[in-house]
């Protein structure tokens, strides 16, 4: 004789990681419908860093203090375009040293395409421009990696 085993979490309540889009916001700009969509987003982590308090008259442990938050760089990955508003910045930050920081919005969307979870990081801008190796033998595309550093990450309510 078996029982069901009740669901911990509804389906319903789970989604899937390949229906996202990420949206740039540059000096009053509308995003560009060339930079939303890619092929794969990293880095959206933050660590809270500790300072240990050493306590007197303890000498077993010490105590670890909350000090600040560190963010890993948001990573973005996509088919190479040929001309973009998001390939100027970064060509710019290479290129000339100059930097034109913008906020960045990165939303989950459900089955139907409603956001159910979204990510914004604050001052973004270009650190890293990579792109993947040319070879002449598979017919791949050509993806290119672009590395952004932000000042900060907040989960967004939906």
């Amino acid at each position: 004789m078996s029982a069901a085993i009740p669901e911990l979490v509804p389906q319903s309540e789970m989604f899937v990681n390949f229906r996202f889009g990420v949206f740039f916001f540059a000096g009053g700009v509308v995003p560009n419908p060339l930079d939303i969509r890619f092929k794969k987003v990293t880095g959206l982590s933050a660590t809270v860093k500790t300072t240990p308090l050493e306590e007197g008259g303890q000498n077993l442990y010490t105590q670890p203090l909350p000090s600040r938050v560190d963010y890993g760089n948001l990573v973005l990955e996509r088919g190479m375009v040929a001309s973009s508003r998001l390939r100027l910045d970064f060509d710019a930050a290479m290129s000339n040293f100059k930097f034109a920081p913008s906020n960045v919005l990165v939303t989950l969307f459900s089955e139907a395409y409603t956001p159910v979870s979204a990510w914004f990081f604050s001052r973004a801008y270009p650190v890293k421009w990579s792109i993947a190796d040319l070879s002449a033998e598979p017919k791949e595309l050509l993806i290119e990696s672009l590395e952004l550093a932000y000042a900060r990450m907040q989960i967004m309510k939906v």
